[in-house]
């Protein structure tokens, strides 16, 4: 359209084509760093502590992942989004939105999806689920931050119109709480116990189920499980019930279980162990054969009367090398933890059984004297893609050695 002679090249509500678009998100960090990006998802606002995960597969499941609660995701892979949502790949329990991670840092413009499984964008996704976004942020710079000087307290915005109060905003993120001491657990476990009967997803079939009552009896304590590991223990032919994470033990032991397992989860291992460690500790002289992932895993170490680190910048992401020392082999892991089991501070009763590749942290141990073993890294995300998957089989295999040993003399 030709313009009229004499009328302005532009109003003044409409901003030139070269001139630099508004800000529609922020991302502040604690010591006043803003980061200016564009708003996806939900608006509003949102604070926690800054991570970043190096997978290039999985954002739906990582965004879903309890572990997260707390936390602030930054995504190095660029292309986030391009295969869209959909309703089979959530890894929270509750399948309606619920306390998690509470914001999603991403480089690129989330595209339109493009797979066949797809039946929501990313933005109208995250909006559902009260997570705000932002994009086109230097993710690289800030890992890089990350790296340099640790996951930083942040507070996310999003307003579409870019009005922000920064000065209140930089205010909100350094009085923060830092991660430790934080008990995250809470929100995202259990209400009350509940069966579990559906086994992993076949592409013809999607996912399957077991009739229960079959199989061995697992006593899931849930600090924030991933649906996942549900599965996998319903694939080993487990008849699984999750129970809240504040169960007593006398409790799990009247469900006459042959194994426990306890599961991955938020926040500082220690403060979660203030009720969790007792419990454990009950089950474990019980002889009760125990399996720990992740949170599990450091509350097992804590029990044993080790202690727990809080790691400069964590290790999350699925391109992770493991050793398992018992075998020599190296696996190709996932990985979703800030805090670390110190192996100098354990019993000599427990045995290191993996460590890490990229810092020689603790991933594993083994106990001599009770039928117990955990790792720190999840199996059940398979990255390698089955690398971990014998973890599982090891664990049924140590519920079955203990049926033999209890069962009475002459039994079948």
């Amino acid at each position: 359209m030709l313009q009229d002679e004499g009328a302005p090249a532009h109003s003044s509500s409409t901003p030139a084509p070269w001139a630099e678009p508004v800000a529609t998100a922020l991302l502040v960090l604690a010591d006043g760093t803003v980061l200016e990006g564009f708003g996806i998802g939900q608006t509003g606002s949102a604070d926690g502590e800054v991570c970043f995960n190096t997978a290039m597969t999985g954002y739906q499941e990582i965004l879903t992942d309890p572990s997260y609660a707390g936390q602030i995701v930054t995504f190095t892979f660029p292309h986030i989004g391009n295969t869209g949502t959909n309703d089979e790949d959530l890894e929270s329990l509750d399948a309606a939105p619920a306390s998690g991670v509470r914001g999603a840092v991403i480089a690129s413009a989330v595209t339109n999806p493009s797979s066949w499984r797809s039946s929501s964008h990313l933005d109208a996704w995250l909006k559902a689920r009260g997570i705000v976004g932002i994009t086109g942020i230097d993710t690289r710079a800030l890992t890089a931050l990350i790296r340099d000087h640790g996951m930083p307290n942040a507070v996310i915005a999003n307003d579409p119109e870019g009005r922000f109060d920064r000065e209140a905003l930089k205010a909100r993120a350094a009085a923060l709480a830092p991660m430790e001491g934080l008990d995250l657990v809470p929100p995202v476990t259990s209400r009350e116990n509940s069966d579990w009967s559906q086994t992993t997803w076949a592409v013809k079939s999607g996912y399957g189920s077991r009739r229960t009552g079959e199989g061995l009896k697992v006593v899931a304590i849930d600090y924030g499980v991933k649906r996942n590991i549900l599965r996998l223990l319903a694939e080993a032919g487990c008849d699984v019930t999750v129970v809240p994470a504040t169960t007593s033990a006398a409790a799990i032991m009247a469900m006459n279980p042959d194994g426990v397992f306890l599961s991955n989860g938020p926040g500082d291992p220690a403060a979660t162990g203030e009720y969790a460690v007792p419990v454990i500790r009950e089950l474990l002289d019980e002889r009760v054969p125990t399996f720990g992932i992740c949170l599990g895993h450091q509350l097992m170490g804590l029990a044993l009367g080790g202690r727990t680190v809080k790691m400069a910048q964590g290790h999350h992401g699925a391109n992770h090398p493991v050793k398992d020392k018992t075998t020599g082999k190296v696996e190709i892991v996932s990985m979703n933890h800030g805090f670390a089991v110190d192996p100098a501070s354990l019993p000599e009763t427990a045995v290191e059984t993996h460590i890490s590749l990229f810092d020689g942290s603790n991933c594993g141990l083994t106990l001599t004297d009770r039928p117990a073993f955990s790792v720190q890294h999840h199996p059940e995300a398979s990255p390698g893609p089955r690398d971990s998957h014998y973890l599982f089989e090891r664990f049924v295999a140590l519920m079955r050695s203990g049926k033999a040993e209890s069962a009475p003399t002459g039994a079948a």
